[in-house]
């Protein structure tokens, strides 16, 4: 079972921290959640894990803001102090040995500010990527399925509701409107497939979610390009995974990724949404489960180079 724990930052923020696996394992995965989620969402891919590499140490956490975590002042629900954050938390829980990123949407996001920010620190740490469901570009090519006319008024109006739930502080979603609102979260989350339970999962971790997190990291996840970023980083093993009927990340997002990564494994799902650790949990795991052998069979020529 999960062993839970809480890492307190720097600026009086608790994180709670989920590990599991045995502490002195050479190879770490750290798995992080998308936006107005929480480490539940990796559920599927923690059991696999699990079963079929119990050796390796796994790391889930929930984002300030979001799920078991607090909350934080408004000037730091932003992309940059995630990618702070995440170096703390691998400080904090997992100080030795290579790791292997994992990130849903803004937690694919967070990795490439935690490279952007802390690039020896990076370096040091990080031995393969996986990014599912992600972009390095914004919301560049996010149109939610429509036309491009039609996202732009929907984009506008989704920026000026983030605004005003970023100052609503602490509070949480009123549980009674989330059900409501689940055909639209269906809508949006997911593909041509989807689950009842996976439906409530996600419902259930919208409503752990502070309405200033909800609101305050849309500005910084609308404008932020780190393809640069991403280039300095062909050498390591990665893949990339996208449904076809994303409506948030798009298979653009990928391809974009994918080409700043020439090595990347890139996947694209067809008939999936966002939620494809939970609308496609056999390819991703199927994806990680690859990026972890080829980290775990080059174990030896990285720790020669690197004591």
């Amino acid at each position: 079972m999960p062993e839970p724990t809480e890492v307190r930052l720097g600026d009086d923020v608790r994180l709670h921290v989920e590990t599991a696996g045995p502490t002195d394992a050479e190879v770490t995965a750290v798995l992080l959640h998308g936006w107005t989620l929480d480490g539940r969402s990796w559920h599927r891919q923690l059991t696999a894990l699990r079963e079929t590499f119990g050796s390796v140490r796994v790391v889930t956490y929930d984002a300030r803001g979001h799920g078991r975590s607090s909350c934080m002042a408004l000037p730091t629900a932003t992309l940059a102090q995630l990618g702070d954050d995440l170096a703390a938390v691998l400080d904090a829980v997992a100080p030795t040995g290579p790791v292997v990123l994992v990130g849903h949407s803004m937690g694919g996001m967070t990795i490439m500010e935690y490279a952007h920010r802390h690039p020896d620190h990076f370096s040091r740490r990080t031995a393969g990527l996986v990014f599912v469901s992600t972009t390095a570009e914004g919301h560049t090519h996010t149109v939610y399925g429509l036309s491009p006319r039609i996202a732009r008024i929907i984009r506008l109006a989704e920026t000026t509701g983030a605004g005003v739930l970023a100052r609503c502080g602490a509070w949480r979603p009123p549980r009674a409107l989330l059900r409501a609102l689940r055909p639209s979260i269906r809508w949006m989350l997911f593909g041509d497939r989807c689950d009842a339970t996976d439906i409530r999962l996600v419902t259930s971790a919208v409503a752990r979610a502070s309405l200033r997190s909800i609101g305050g990291f849309r500005a910084s996840i609308g404008t932020q390009h780190r393809l640069a970023t991403l280039t300095a980083l062909a050498h390591l093993p990665a893949a990339a995974l996208v449904g076809d009927r994303d409506r948030l990340t798009p298979p653009p997002c990928a391809e974009s990724i994918a080409a700043a990564l020439p090595a990347t494994e890139l996947t694209v799902c067809p008939g999936a949404g966002h939620m494809l650790m939970m609308e496609r949990p056999e390819e991703v795991n199927a994806a990680l489960a690859g990026v972890l052998r080829r980290v775990l069979d080059d174990l030896p020529a990285r720790q020669h180079v690197r004591p």
